[in-house]
Parts: structure tokens; sequence; C-alpha cells
């Protein structure tokens, strides 16, 4: 009697996927060590509590709210392209990027506000690192809302590559992770 062999199909990795991975370990090194310097100069140094009390929480709340509620959106796309539902791609890839822009939109208040009062990215380290860490994440949201973008436009004519809106999302998630991190160290410290 011959014994059976079995075969094992080693499981399919979708393009790009090992690139996606690779460049968000980058940008974690580039987060990671903004954040760290950050923790690190403020532990160095006092009077960080009282420049941070000039940042607003609520709107800082409200646009946590935004971000969480994109990345909602963004897992309900994906869903949609596994069930193989077109038009519910193409409706949460824009209320993803409408959710995005509209964290911009606060971004670009709050900042206006905050340069009005005076507190310029020269006022003290702390509002340096604020300016930097804030504007370097609301420049990855912008990328985002460009590549859903591109995604949106390319579903309004038949999708081809629907693990794009995958890859996609673990970019948008890691945005918010960022966003997750920035919150509490900047606003509610």
């Amino acid at each position: 009697m011959e014994a059976s062999v079995a075969t094992r199909t080693a499981p399919q990795i979708l393009p790009g996927k090992v690139g996606v991975w690779w460049f968000l370990a980058s940008e974690i090194m580039v987060f990671g060590g903004l954040i760290s310097s950050y923790i690190v100069a403020r532990l160095a140094s006092s009077g960080w509590s009282a420049e941070a009390a000039h940042l607003s929480v609520p709107i800082a709340s409200l646009n946590t709210l935004v971000l969480l509620t994109s990345s909602m959106t963004m897992v309900l796309a994906f869903g949609a392209v596994g069930r193989g539902d077109r038009r519910g791609v193409r409706t949460f890839l824009l209320c993803t990027i409408l959710l995005g822009l509209t964290f911009l939109g606060i971004k670009a208040y709050e900042y206006s506000s905050e340069l009005r009062a005076g507190f310029m990215p020269v006022t003290s380290p702390f509002w340096n690192f604020y300016y930097t860490m804030t504007g370097l994440h609301a420049l990855h949201v912008l990328a985002g809302v460009i590549t859903n973008l591109s995604l949106f436009v390319a579903a309004r004519r038949g999708l081809r590559n629907a693990h794009r809106v995958e890859l996609a999302g673990l970019y948008w998630h890691f945005v918010d992770v960022v966003w997750i991190f920035l919150f509490p160290l900047l606003y509610l410290t």
C-alpha cells in the first residue's frame, strides 16, 4: 500500500503586503523616535504641563472621534470588498476620505488658533515637538486621503485590484494608532 504524501501550500501573500509592512515598520521608527525624544525631553525639564494646558482637549477629543470613525469606515470598505459590494466600497471609501479631510480641517483650525495666540514652533521645546509630531501625522493623514481617493476613483471604474483596499487600510489604521499615542501624550499629560 502506498503512503500518500500530503502536500501543503504556503498561504498566499497579497502583492505589496510585505512592502506595506516594511514601510509601516520604518514609519514606526520615525514616530517612535519622535515620541521617545519627547518623553525624555519632557522628563528632563519642567514647565511642559503649563504649555500643554493651552491645547484644546475638547477639539482634540473631537478629532480623535473623527479619526476612530474613519478607521471604522475603512474596515467597512474592506468588508464590502470581501462581499463584492462595489457600491459599499465606494460609499465607505468616500466616508473615510471625508472624515480624513474633516480631521485635517479641525487640525488646521486648531493650528490657526494656537498661532494666533502666539504659540509658534520656536516658542518652546513643547511647541516644537507639538508641531513636529502633529504636523508629520497630518501629512500622513493627507497621504492616506490621497490614497483612498485614488481607490475611490478606481472603484468607480470597477476596482480590479481589490486587495489594495486592504493595503490602504493597513496604512490608515497605522495613522490612527499613531494618533492614539499622540493624543494622550500631548493633550492629556
